[in-house]
């Protein structure tokens, strides 16, 4: 993950999807983390930003959990928000701990952001113990489409609004304006990509995961109405084997 951009825009993120802010957080991650992290007694959140998934899984019962991240600015206002959990800066592709160290892995909207994929996965496979879980939380390969977007049709007959999807299988990085002024990279990959990435690392998936988009984001602006159908997220839960 490159960390300058981060360094300086982690207000943003800390403002807009933390501490309650973002509809899909509190309606759709959340719910979907505390189901399949509990009964984890110890859980790694790779790429932790401020903290929300450390803390949940320090609320549902986990006994010993560390958040890693590289960015001093979401570290710093992880540990200023407190709970038991424990803070270090690092990266996925060279994670700082021992072979098996913890039951669960989480990495929650971050590996579109790794460049070293192979690396960062072969890691979370060396620190999961045997029968550990990854959960992996991505945004939608298919959304995140280098040129892919909502297409407002007024010549065909009748109107059609639709969902285009870019050059899907080429492997690329683009940085993406996802705010006024605030440019982030994103790596994109086809699916099958990540998904034989975790098996060639033993890291078989026993479920995987399309949720419509929530309620509230679908009640942000009208022009979401027409988003139900089309999946936002991809939640990925594999098993060490």
């Amino acid at each position: 993950m490159t960390s300058d951009e981060w360094e300086q825009h982690a207000g943003w993120w800390q403002r807009g999807f933390t501490a309650g802010a973002d509809a899909e957080y509190t309606e759709q991650i959340v719910p979907m983390a505390t189901e399949h992290l509990r009964g984890c007694a110890s859980v790694l959140d790779v790429g932790c930003g401020e903290g929300q998934i450390s803390r949940l899984a320090s609320e549902i019962g986990a006994s010993t959990v560390v958040g890693i991240d590289p960015t001093w600015a979401q570290l710093s206002v992880a540990r200023e928000r407190g709970g038991p959990a424990a803070y270090c800066r690092g990266v996925a592709d060279g994670l700082p701990f021992p072979n098996a160290s913890f039951d669960a892995v989480v990495a929650c909207l971050v590996f579109e952001h790794i460049d070293a994929v192979d690396k960062a996965l072969a890691e979370v496979g060396r620190v999961l113990g045997p029968g550990g879980r990854f959960l992996f939380f991505l945004n939608h390969p298919l959304l995140q489409t280098p040129g892919s977007g909502w297409i407002d049709d007024q010549i065909l007959d009748p109107p059609e609004q639709y969902w285009r999807i870019g050059p899907y299988l080429p492997e690329q990085v683009s940085m993406e304006e996802v705010d006024r002024g605030v440019r982030l990279p994103f790596f994109h990959r086809p699916l099958g990509r990540y998904v034989n990435g975790l098996a060639d690392r033993g890291l078989h998936v026993t479920r995987m995961l399309e949720p419509a988009p929530p309620p509230g984001f679908l009640a942000m602006a009208p022009q979401y109405r027409d988003a139900g159908t089309v999946p936002r997220l991809l939640v990925l839960r594999a098993e060490r084997h």
